[in-house]
């Protein structure tokens, strides 16, 4: 109980890091570039760093994230997604340690994105992500797969047409085990 609540404690710090990493981001983006707009369809290479806590007993795990996406100027007004996304996530999943251990959760998964535009805030947008793909866990006698799905939301501050910082927290669920959530920051280049 101790433990939960002190993880509790952490994470409403992290969420407040994140916040103020986007005011901060926005008002150095805002320096930088007087109209960072992304065009109608672009490529972005994206790579998260964040932390998982596993439910129910919130363990902390490393989450890492690497990407790409397409966003597709004709998906503009689909309510689902308007940028394709395939990407790779490593998760620790052993009993001790954050960066690695010999049990390793290894994700490939396809998705779909929703961009849109924050009112009044011209460098930063917003995006729904769903992604679905498949879990392989290691380090046991054999390999483990499992279907991974999950949503997040999140916020994207433009520092200019080809940099910008992602900020999320994502929700995901493995069949044969509790869900977990994610809370990550991470850069994306864009083209």
């Amino acid at each position: 109980m101790r433990i939960s609540l002190i993880l509790l404690c952490l994470r409403a710090v992290f969420a407040a890091c994140m916040i103020s990493a986007v005011v901060g981001c926005t008002e150095l983006c805002a320096q930088q570039s007087p109209d960072p707009v992304p065009a109608s369809t672009s490529t972005d290479l994206f790579v998260m760093f964040g932390s998982d806590f596993d439910r129910p007993s919130l363990l902390p795990r490393a989450n890492y994230n690497i990407g790409i996406g397409h966003t597709f100027g004709f998906l503009k007004k689909d309510p689902i997604g308007d940028e394709l996304t395939f990407a790779y996530t490593y998760e620790n999943s052993g009993t001790h340690g954050f960066l690695h251990t010999s049990y390793g959760e290894h994700t490939e998964s396809a998705g779909v994105m929703k961009n849109f535009a924050l009112p009044k805030i011209k460098m930063t947008t917003g995006y729904t992500w769903l992604q679905t793909g498949i879990t392989t866990y290691t380090g046991n006698a054999h390999l483990q797969n499992e279907l991974d799905s999950g949503i997040s939301i999140g916020v994207i501050v433009h520092c200019n047409l080809r940099n910008s910082i992602w900020i999320q927290e994502s929700y995901s669920k493995v069949v044969s085990v509790p869900w977990y959530t994610t809370s990550s920051i991470g850069y994306a280049y864009s083209w």
